[in-house]
């Protein structure tokens, strides 16, 4: 589906991020693997998985919250001078908190990964893409952008944003071949995923019809599937992965 395609793909470590390099690879394509710190482990895990699907996998390093070292990556991914055709703009930080216990400085941190980050790589892959007319972007935003719940100001605030730029830059590019679509995952069993409280955990799952979490496997499916050939006719979607949530 993906075969010899190549993409980025960031908060690649682990959760959603780390099923969707997996997944991308399994369908036949290169992967620029993106996290914040350089590991071992997972040098060694992205390295076994190149190896086990006959792909090649980079991890490239950078901090979201750094413009210096985000642009640095860019500029270090681009001048390998091979085509990248995929950006999936997965990293992001979670935060719970009110109107009146949000402070300004969390809010402006949980913005600058979850959407100022995202549209910076947006601006630059996006410009390479349009010269090559081709390329798909998909940003893994959350039904929490979509929901109007008290208690998660800056995450559903963060995450609206990128759902509205998403839908607006794909009407932007869609003339110039490329494609940008975003992922609202619900529950999904990750660190992100973790509720504070069984009883937060309950109540989101009485609002799940499908009565479980999601597995981040699921996820990477749908944005392989968005990132293919087989969407070549999707673009400004938001397609929510959230087992039928209430």
């Amino acid at each position: 589906m993906l075969k010899e395609k190549n993409a980025v793909i960031t908060g690649a470590r682990r959760g959603i991020g780390r099923a969707t390099v997996e997944c991308f690879a399994k369908y036949g394509a290169n992967v620029w693997a993106c996290a914040r710190k350089p590991d071992e482990a997972f040098e060694q895990d992205m390295a076994e998985l190149a190896r086990e699907y006959g792909v090649w996998i980079k991890p490239v390093y950078f901090d979201l919250m750094d413009s210096a070292e985000l642009t640095a990556a860019v500029k270090r991914i681009l001048a390998e001078k091979l085509p990248v055709d995929v950006l999936v703009n997965n990293a992001g930080v979670p935060h719970g908190g009110t109107l009146f216990t949000t402070s300004a400085a969390k809010l402006q941190e949980v913005f600058a990964v979850n959407f100022f980050a995202q549209i910076s790589l947006m601006q630059y892959f996006g410009k390479y893409m349009l010269r090559r007319k081709s390329g798909s972007i998909i940003n893994i935003a959350s039904v929490g952008g979509l929901e109007h719940e008290p208690g998660y100001l800056a995450y559903g605030s963060s995450k609206a944003a990128l759902i509205w730029a998403t839908r607006s830059c794909a009407k932007e590019m869609a003339l110039h071949g490329v494609r940008v679509n975003g992922v609202a995952p619900g529950l999904v069993s990750t660190e992100m995923g973790a509720y504070r409280t069984q009883a937060e955990l309950d109540k989101v799952l009485a609002r799940t019809p499908a009565g479980r979490m999601g597995n981040p496997e699921e996820i990477a499916e749908a944005v392989a599937f968005l990132a293919s050939g087989r969407a070549s006719y999707i673009t400004g979607e938001i397609l929510s992965a959230d087992g039928g949530r209430l």
